[in-house]
């Protein structure tokens, strides 16, 4: 059965609701999400639910014990990370239910690699989709969460643990319903919580550390939280440790295309927190310790950029290109330090054809007074997901009306809403036409020629045209700087050129002898059909020429593609060594049965959904990636950055800073 009757005969015995995938472009999602993040905005500038949190629970240091599975190597610690997934049923329960499995056998390998479940399971933020509130949790998260993977399934003594990071998704009701579900330790399934506030800190065997940092909306670290991570991981840090580090947005990513300053926080952090603590004199001394992996999720898709190492072939130069003919090609090399993008856990599936190629970290044009010099440099891995020619061929599916992704199908009420915009415009040109032609409406439309109509909407079109471009004259003649002027200026024309068309159409086919009623209704219909049809494709057209920001992402948020999706496992092994291991798979369940069958179990009270045929099998999306830690990489003599400036004296070392992007106290 589909979700849909999965919905509507078992949502009672199941406990939960499944739902189905959010539709980002639908008038009533965008007017209902767009009302949510103003609120969130406000009320987060000024009540910093971070903050709070310091009052009400005391942090402690989480820990992970190695695992000793039959089929397991002795002493290896496996850990599961997944972000962005609490939308869609289909999609979210099929990579629960993955996650769960006792073991995976991926597809792409020789069959015999046994992937056991994760002692960690790390959910990278975005929990819950379009915004959170209690009722989305339960019914697009913890729902089927525990219906994949029940408590009694494990034992309580191997329960894994669960630790859960926020991103701006579960930010929108201020984190209140965040924090209800993930820090009071209560159970989702046969998973445990044990975290007290919205970050955390794992203290994982073989010298290792797994952080996760919630930056809220602005990118920012608050002082509680600072706090926090300098008692229970900084004090403790010894030369050698290597850390995984969980970030809420890829700030790496931004530096490149939207803004330099976007990883200044994280950059601050890695100086001042890892590779450094307090000497206890009003100093700072080194650590010794380092991260050698950054991971996040909010971009719905798989890319990976690993660390330009000394003695390499090519040079990647010094500022990041984005569209360069040849792809920088890196060998795999276990000294790398790996930057992953990793957002596959159930929300629609997002472009990577505008993925930057090569990173420089921080930019030299970030405005920081310390940072690393020489910056760190990192290229992109040949292999994302979906690939770039893919991704490109996908996002054009939004403009195509032949495909079941096209803007008006996939998004009910969009095309209404477009008919009624192009019927305004439509009697507004007719009005228009009344005035300067001297008779009402009706009549001058009855009796224009077409010529009459095509100069009134030229003139209406270079009208609009001069309005859009006059602010942008404007700048370009006072700046410095010459940009091109927005998109948003083409999309507004292709929708005055689709109207002004119709009109002249409509006067073209419109008989002197139509009653006023036939003239007004026909033409309205004309008008509304017109909109739905071609003021949806423009609209559509406007939305591909878009290279960057929240209007390419609805290149493909706007399509709600709910397969392809996926998550990283991640082994430690007792030498020390990370391999991770991404895992996707192409289509999820879309049938379904429930557990126990109603036709042989009909006194069973409770069920759960279980895949009508086999669960997907997953299949490894490139070789898996090795990352020695920092003590290997120290002896291959890798160089770990360190601060280019002397450490300032105990006056000078406020957290507080107007730079752009820089912790505030």
């Amino acid at each position: 059965m589909r979700v849909g009757e999965l919905r509507s005969q078992h949502e009672e015995e199941l406990g939960f609701r499944p739902e189905d995938a959010v539709r980002w472009l639908s008038p009533a999602e965008l007017w209902r999400a767009g009302v949510k993040v103003v609120l969130s905005s406000v009320f987060a500038s000024y009540a910093d639910k971070r903050e709070v949190q310091a009052g009400l629970a005391v942090p402690k240091l989480l820990r992970v014990a190695p695992t000793a599975r039959d089929g397991d190597a002795g002493g290896d610690v496996w850990v599961d990370f997944v972000a962005d997934l609490g939308d869609g049923f289909d999609a979210t329960y099929t990579v629960a239910s993955l996650l769960a499995a006792d073991q995976l056998r991926p597809e792409g390998r020789d069959g015999t690699e046994v992937l056991p479940r994760g002692s960690l399971l790390v959910l990278g933020g975005d929990e819950v989709y379009p915004t959170a509130s209690a009722r989305e949790y339960e019914n697009r998260m913890k729902g089927p969460y525990a219906a994949a993977f029940p408590r009694d399934r494990v034992a309580e003594r191997d329960r894994p643990l669960m630790v859960v990071l926020p991103g701006n998704h579960d930010w929108y009701d201020g984190l209140t319903s965040f924090l209800r579900f993930f820090t009071q330790e209560r159970p989702i399934g046969g998973w445990r919580t044990e975290q007290k506030r919205s970050y955390f800190a794992v203290q994982l065997p073989h010298r290792w550390w797994l952080l996760g940092l919630d930056s809220q909306f602005s990118n920012d670290l608050d002082e509680p939280q600072l706090q926090y991570f300098e008692q229970h991981v900084s004090a403790h840090l010894q030369p050698g440790d290597s850390v995984i580090l969980c970030a809420a947005t890829p700030t790496w990513v931004h530096t490149a295309d939207e803004d330099p300053d976007a990883f200044n926080s994280l950059h601050w952090f890695d100086r001042h927190y890892i590779r450094e603590r307090p000497d206890g004199s009003g100093g700072r001394v080194s650590t010794g310790a380092a991260v050698r992996l950054w991971i996040t999720g909010d971009s719905h898709h798989y890319a990976r950029f690993a660390e330009w190492l000394p003695g390499d072939p090519a040079d990647p130069g010094d500022s990041p290109a984005q569209e360069a003919d040849a792809e920088p090609s890196l060998r795999p090399d276990p000294r790398r330090r790996q930057m992953v993008v990793c957002g596959l856990g159930g929300a629609y599936l997002s472009a990577s054809h505008r993925v930057p190629e090569l990173l420089q970290l921080p930019p030299t044009t970030a405005k920081m007074r310390e940072k690393d010099a020489p910056p760190l440099r990192f290229a992109r891995a040949e292999v994302c997901y979906p690939d770039r020619r893919t991704s490109a061929r996908w996002a054009r599916r939004l403009a195509a009306p032949w495909s079941r992704y096209w803007l008006p199908r996939r998004n009910p009420g969009f095309g209404t809403i477009a008919a009624g915009v192009h019927l305004a415009l439509f009697l507004t040109l007719g009005a228009l036409l009344g005035l300067v032609s001297g008779r009402d409406p009706v009549s001058a439309v009855r009796e224009a020629t077409v010529g009459d109509a095509l100069r009134l909407g030229s003139q209406v079109g270079v009208a609009v045209a001069l309005a859009l471009l006059a602010p942008w004259v404007l700048r370009s003649v006072r700046g410095s700087t010459w940009r091109p002027p927005s998109t948003a200026v083409a999309g507004v024309l292709l929708q005055v050129v689709v109207a002004g068309a119709a009109f002249v159409a409509a006067v073209a086919v419109t008989g002197e002898t139509w009653p006023g009623w036939v003239v007004v209704a026909a033409g309205s219909a004309w008008a509304a059909a017109v909109g739905w049809v071609l003021g949806s494709e423009a609209f559509a057209g406007y939305v591909l020429l878009a290279r960057s920001g929240q209007v390419f992402g609805w290149q493909m948020s706007g399509q709600s593609v709910e397969d392809n999706k996926g998550f990283l496992r991640m082994r430690i092994d007792p030498t020390g060594r990370l391999t991770l291991f991404p895992l996707v798979v192409d289509e999820v369940c879309h049938d379904w049965a429930v557990d126990p069958d109603p036709r042989t179990h009909p006194e069973a009270t409770s069920r759960r959904p279980v895949p009508a045929r086999a669960l997907p099998v997953p299949r490894l999306l490139e070789d898996p990636i090795e990352i020695d830690p920092t003590t290997a990489a120290a002896a291959a003599r890798v160089p770990v950055p360190g601060s280019t400036a002397a450490p300032r004296p105990p006056e000078q070392q406020d957290r507080s800073t107007t730079e752009k992007g820089t912790v505030r106290a």
